[in-house]
């Protein structure tokens, strides 16, 4: 039996910052948020890696006015505005480099509520797709996240890199949610 062409992951919450990416096998990323008693918020991205054992995946450092900081993903540090670079050739478009050192881009698709990410090539690797909110056990899901294995090059689903699309779909969806 061959592979699945894709990977969705359900996505509880509209609030990207406190949300659980989900499959059939559970829970794949949890983003979780905490407030400092100096106000400073901070979420960190949770990766399952088996049953009751999370990696962080990256910690996310709140600007204090609620807006975007930093970003610290493995052991690099960038600002959170590097992961959702506004595209000049798509308006609403955001770019980001990823860990391959590709550019890829989230857009709007023309005529539809999915957005998609494109490689370098232009090739679609990845969609968030909005959903109609949905009763699960783990939460209410309000959006879907495909990754196209086989798409492009075929690494999305490297850990380097998926980990790193799932960052920037939150940045990208809390951007949209916000305004920025």
């Amino acid at each position: 039996m061959a592979a699945p062409s894709n990977e969705v992951l359900s996505w509880t919450s509209q609030d990207p910052r406190e949300s659980q990416l989900f499959n059939a096998w559970g829970v794949v990323y949890r983003f979780a948020t905490v407030v400092a008693p100096s106000g400073q918020s901070t979420t960190t991205l949770w990766r399952a890696v088996r049953a009751n054992k999370e990696d962080r995946v990256a910690k996310l450092e709140w600007a204090s006015n609620g807006g975007l900081g930093r970003a610290v993903i493995g052991k690099n540090t960038v600002p959170m505005s590097d992961l959702v670079r506004p595209d000049p050739r798509y308006p609403g478009a955001r770019i980001f480099n990823a860990p391959d050192g590709l550019t890829y881009r989230w857009r709007q698709t023309p005529g539809s509520s999915d957005v998609v990410l494109e490689d370098s090539a232009g090739n679609v690797v990845a969609v968030f797709r909005p959903t109609r909110p949905t009763r699960y056990q783990i939460g209410d899901v309000y959006g879907e996240l495909h990754f196209l294995r086989n798409a492009g090059a075929a690494t999305i689903m490297h850990p380097p890199i998926m980990d790193t699309v799932t960052v920037t779909a939150m940045l990208y969806r809390f951007c949209q949610a916000f305004g920025l």
